[in-house]
């Protein structure tokens, strides 16, 4: 089966929508006819670019400024989504740190937890029974070819990764034959326009990024498949398999001295 067809009640939903990856999906997914649910700290970003979906596509377009960190912030719009015709659901907010763990802010680490696992858990369960009853729906999942590894200096945002590329691809056998796709968005560096990204950017080679509308075209090509995962940009598949193949006392150290660099 495909996708669900864009109708004037259902909503496909993109979590980190005000910037990269997320901005890109949104934008895929209008031009396809879907209408939207933004949702994202920021407000303001978030409202100017559903008017900007509005006025190119025609869809509606509705926001939702919400902290996925917080799990009370989060719980009304979990009770809405259950209760909405969500034909596609894209978990993709999330936020990295680098450096050592012991380090690092606890408080912060522990929110980085809350954003990239338990949000993307709580949200998939949200929806996930409506999409069984109608026999269909989608779910797009923005893990990271780091959850293949180990990678020290980078240890929260490996672990949760490593969460949500479980997740997805151990959902997706559940879902086998129920009109229920899965997919699971496996990233190595993406290009955005997010200036938190600048110091990141000035460290890693050009010819290793790709961009972000790429990834978030390739990324609904997928899901429309139901492949299981899609990973964009040749280095990226190259890292991808290097973390699923090489043995990690060989590329921990590596990865990790270069992560080291970025948090310093």
């Amino acid at each position: 089966m495909s996708l669900p067809v864009p109708t004037s009640e259902n909503r496909a939903v993109v979590t980190g929508a005000s910037s990269g990856i997320g901005t890109a999906l949104a934008t895929e997914l209008a031009s396809r006819g879907y209408s939207l649910i933004l949702v994202a700290r920021r407000g303001d970003l978030l409202a100017e670019h559903a008017q900007r979906l509005t006025e190119r596509y025609g869809v509606t377009v509705e926001v939702r400024a919400v902290d996925l960190s917080d799990r009370d912030a989060r719980a009304p719009l979990v009770t809405e989504l259950a209760s909405r015709d969500i034909a596609i659901l894209c978990n993709n907010a999330g936020v990295a740190t680098f450096g050592a763990l012991s380090k690092l802010d606890p408080a912060y680490e522990r929110a980085i937890v809350e954003l990239n696992a338990v949000a993307v858990h709580d949200l998939t369960l949200a929806v996930l029974p409506g999409m069984l009853d109608r026999h269909a729906g989608g779910i797009l999942i923005t893990g990271s070819a780091a959850g293949n590894m180990a990678i020290p200096n980078n240890a929260t945002y490996v672990a949760t990764k490593a969460f949500t590329n479980g997740l997805s691809e151990s959902l997706r056998g559940e879902l086998k034959g129920t009109g229920v796709h899965v997919t699971l968005l496996a990233p190595g560096p993406v290009r955005t326009d997010n200036p938190d990204q600048d110091d990141v950017s000035a460290k890693i080679p050009g010819f290793i990024w790709v961009t972000a509308a790429d990834a978030a075209r390739q990324s609904i090509d997928a899901l429309s498949r139901n492949k299981m995962r899609v990973v964009p940009g040749l280095i990226s598949k190259g890292m991808s398999v290097a973390g699923t193949y090489t043995p990690r006392r060989i590329t921990a150290p590596l990865v990790g001295s270069f992560y080291k660099k970025m948090g310093s």
